[in-house]
């Protein structure tokens, strides 16, 4: 039977804002409904469907052919942002999750396009990136249309008191938003239609799949610790605040300009211009001459722990059946393809702990401010570390949770072929003792604990996690060499020495760089190790791409790549991507050094998703990922750790000789081990 194709587009209502609590608790609400459904079967003119009843108007009811089409394997469904459409008929039809998984291979994901070739994730910003026509790009007016009529208004006098804008209220807004609407379906097509000699890849295709079913379980969550710590950050926050109104006198002294016009009058000769964590704790770090300020820039670290916010999060975004849902974004991190966080930011956890962890849990449970503050010093210090073990397997489950080992030290050392490193993942896997002893020239037997060269451990720590990457003393720095006990002044000897032991990574960022300048400005295809560079381009789309196919086959792509100029005035290889802080489409620029992070971090994403395909096809149930990290929800007594770790260290058949290791535990609830 003949494939067809259907793009489509729903509005929504809901009392819940997604943006806070996420796709499922908003699905779910009570309140929920389908408003608007646009569609196009085979690229045929959009047809919109009106489901609300107004006046004299009746709704219109959903024919049975599209119903059939949306349970259809013959029919491929295109959505951007697939996931809430595919989630939204799961609700109105009240599909079942095993059907709702079932119906998921045929769903088609343009914002997933979008991504994977290296563009922004809203549909706005990619068709405004993509160059598509005014009349092709999503209408500006939409998001005040949505606010409109897609979310819960406040009573006035001027509204008569209604706590929702139905069409009637403003027959003029709900055409607009109509024809809003159907543009969505026209911009989405003409997405896909842009890029579709740059398709996604079956398999990642796949792993889109696999990322709602994780999504869609969510992982159980431990309210009554969340509700003490949120009870108790308040406390203190409240506490603190009045201590530092009588310290400065000021009205608001969590204001950022109120405080730093005090500490500059305070700290005399100290210019005080933000206060950012790591000003605060350089303040903190040296001797001041006022004991005012330095307990003010105390009490603005303890209000500064932002990640306590993360308990009202889960909170917030906690579904009726006490599990959270929707943490993921698959291909959220585009210059990689991994996921990103989302709503409680699990990639971005405190890794704090404290000791007694179950003990720690337990009384702020009971709201026992005072213990806490005894046994552990600071409160918000305690809630900090506390806030992981929020998530928490279901009654008579516990969490296996599996990491690889030194995964982006294993990949690097692949990708260039460091033979010594690779060696010693094959074999004893100590690596920042190899690294040492390889920059010093020291017995690595000699570097063990309670041996003078023990010492050395920490800068071969430090130097493979922050060198690998063409990295130099401000990479140490970020990494907390500082912090362990280095000195700014040996910084530059442990560059030197970790570069000159590893040669072969050294010529792989130079290597990467000429390929992809190679690729940009002759069209040149270069194989580096086991990565291909080329330039590929479409003339009847305009796009042109530095492509980058990784050894899984899947590709990284730089949009309209060139020569340009860095920020420091040299010739640099550019290309178009969203800036990070600004979210602005803008030209930025690149180097092998960064490249070469990129393709690392990539292919540990791939190793990654091969292992979670591998763990659900044995059974195992992933409840959320952190980036190289599965947690599993498993039933107790069969929580098999060294199962989990047999399975992640299998190595993908596109690269056999990785020598890939796991570790992790098994516990009631989520931790840093």
């Amino acid at each position: 039977m003949a494939q067809h194709h259907l793009f489509i587009d729903l509005e929504t209502y809901s009392d819940e804002d997604i943006k806070k609590v996420g796709l499922y608790k908003y699905a779910q609400s009570p309140a929920f409904e389908v408003l608007l459904l646009s569609y196009s079967w085979d690229g045929q003119p959009v047809q919109t469907l009106d489901f609300t009843v107004y006046d004299n108007h009746p709704g219109d009811g959903f024919p049975e052919w599209l119903h059939k089409a949306l349970i259809s394997p013959d029919v491929i469904k295109h959505a951007y942002n697939a996931a809430f459409e595919w989630y939204c008929f799961t609700r109105w039809f009240r599909w079942t999750p095993q059907q709702a998984i079932k119906y998921l291979p045929q769903w088609r994901c343009s914002m997933l396009h979008a991504m994977y070739a290296g563009y922004p994730g809203t549909l706005a910003a990619a068709g405004a990136a993509l160059g598509l026509p005014e009349d092709k790009q999503k209408m500006a007016v939409g998001q005040s249309l949505i606010r409109y009529f897609c979310k819960p208004c406040k009573p006035t006098k001027v509204n008569g008191g209604r706590k929702r804008n139905l069409p009637r209220h403003d027959p003029a807004k709900w055409e607009l938003f109509r024809r809003y609407n159907a543009q969505d379906v026209v911009t989405e097509m003409a997405v896909d239609g842009k890029l579709a000699r740059f398709p996604v890849p079956e398999d990642v295709q796949r792993q889109w799949a696999l990322d709602q079913v994780i999504n869609l379980r969510g992982v159980a969550v431990d309210l009554s610790l969340a509700n003490g710590a949120i009870e108790l950050g308040e406390q203190v926050r409240d506490a603190l605040i009045r201590e530092a109104k009588e310290l400065t006198g000021l009205q608001n002294p969590n204001s950022v300009k109120q405080l730093v016009t005090w500490l500059d009058t305070e700290l005399e000769d100290e210019e005080v211009d933000n206060l950012r964590k790591e000003t605060v704790t350089d303040l903190l770090g040296r001797e001041l001459p006022s004991a005012a300020a330095s307990r003010v820039l105390e009490i603005r670290r303890e209000l500064g722990k932002a990640s306590i916010k993360k308990y009202d999060a889960i909170e917030t975004c906690m579904c009726a059946d006490g599990r959270v849902r929707g943490l993921l974004q698959f291909y959220g991190a585009n210059r990689t393809g991994r996921e990103a966080g989302r709503l409680v930011q699990v990639q971005n956890l405190p890794h704090d702990t404290v000791p007694g962890m179950a003990s720690a849990r337990e009384l702020v449970r009971r709201r026992d401010i005072d213990s806490v503050r005894m046994l552990y010093g600071s409160v918000t210090s305690t809630l900090s570390a506390l806030i992981r073990t929020t998530f928490i397997a279901a009654p008579g489950m516990k969490f296996v949770d599996a990491d690889f080992s030194a995964i982006e030290a294993r990949v690097i050392a692949w990708l260039a072929g460091e033979d010594w490193v690779l060696d010693v993942f094959r074999t004893h896997g100590k690596i920042y003792e190899a690294t040492a002893a390889q920059m010093f020239g020291i017995p690595v037997e000699k570097i063990r604990k309670g041996n003078p060269e023990y010492s050395y451990r920490a800068k071969g720590k430090v130097a493979t996690l922050a060198l690998g990457y063409q990295g130099g003393a401000g990479a140490l720095i970020n990494m907390g060499a500082l912090r362990s006990g280095l000195t700014e002044a040996e910084l530059p000897d442990i560059v030197t020495r970790w570069r000159s032991s590893n040669p072969a990574i050294v010529y792989y960022w130079y290597a990467v760089e000429e390929a992809a300048k190679a690729a940009v400005t002759s069209g040149a295809v270069t194989d580096v190790g086991r990565v291909r560079f080329a330039y590929e381009a479409d003339e009847q789309s305009g796009l042109a791409f530095l492509a980058i196919r990784l050894p899984s086959g899947r590709k990284l792509y730089y949009a309209a790549p060139h020569m340009g100029v860095n920020r420091f005035g040299k010739p640099s290889l550019c290309y178009w991507g969203q800036n990070q802080s600004s979210k602005k489409w803008q030209v930025l620029e690149t180097y092998g050094g960064k490249l070469a992070e990129n393709i690392t971090q990539a292919v540990a994403r791939d190793c990654l998703f091969f292992a979670m395909e591998n763990l659900e096809a044995a059974g195992w149930r992933i409840v959320f990922d952190v980036h190289d990290e599965v947690v599993i929800e498993a039933p107790a007594d069969r929580a098999d750790l060294d199962a989990v770790v047999r399975i992640m260290s299998q190595p993908p058949p596109w690269a056999a000789d990785l020598p890939l290791n796991a570790d992790g535990w098994v516990d009631g609830y989520f931790k840093k081990d």
